[in-house]
């Protein structure tokens, strides 16, 4: 047992009977090694991330990393928002919901490693396949620097903005996110 997550779970506030639920069912598949990532109990198959347990204030989930190739049979999985290409959570409201798809669970976990032994990769959208708002590209063609930093920025950190700028319906959003974010991206870093 991972002393981080031990800790993790002896200092929740909420949640703690489902996830020492959780953690125990997890922790029943013997192919899966207890890491502590992102602030989270993780648990990996030779160092690929398969499954993370955490809570929102609604409720606690089991968030599977390759969700989007699990077959889903039950039905069960969760994709938080429609920009989550891979992730699936299943998601608990109290400890008895987690008792009653313990075999449930177990069964997805097991094939979340199946496809970890396998290789499966999924595809995600390129860059490339994210609109660049008029109002960036203006930005972009008129500061040379600007253009500089935001290409030399991960594909992922590129995608985060171009997403978040083009999500806003109006021109003055647009431009008013751009101008927020100019000196982030300036500096190289992400959103967050």
């Amino acid at each position: 047992m991972n002393e981080q997550v031990s800790a993790f779970f002896s200092n929740a506030k909420k949640w703690k009977e489902e996830y020492l639920l959780l953690r125990d069912i997890v922790c029943k598949n013997p192919s899966l090694q207890e890491d502590y990532k992102w602030m989270h109990p993780c648990y990996t198959f030779q160092g690929k991330n398969v499954v993370l347990i955490h809570g929102f204030k609604e409720y606690c989930a089991l968030l599977f990393h390759k969700g989007a190739l699990l077959s889903d049979p039950e039905q069960v999985l969760i994709q938080q928002t429609e920009n989550v290409q891979s992730a699936r959570q299943i998601r608990f409201h109290d400890v008895r919901q987690i008792a009653d798809l313990k075999p449930v669970i177990e069964a997805y976990i097991r094939e979340a490693v199946e496809i970890e032994k396998a290789g499966k990769k999924i595809t995600l959208k390129k860059t490339t396949d994210y609109p660049v708002p008029e109002e960036f590209k203006k930005a972009l063609a008129d500061d040379p620097a600007l253009r500089q930093a935001f290409h030399s920025l991960t594909p992922g950190r590129q995608r985060a903005y171009l997403f978040y700028f083009g999500q806003a319906k109006q021109a003055k959003t647009r431009e008013a996110r751009i101008e927020k974010y100019y000196q982030q991206i300036l500096d190289g870093k992400g959103m967050d």
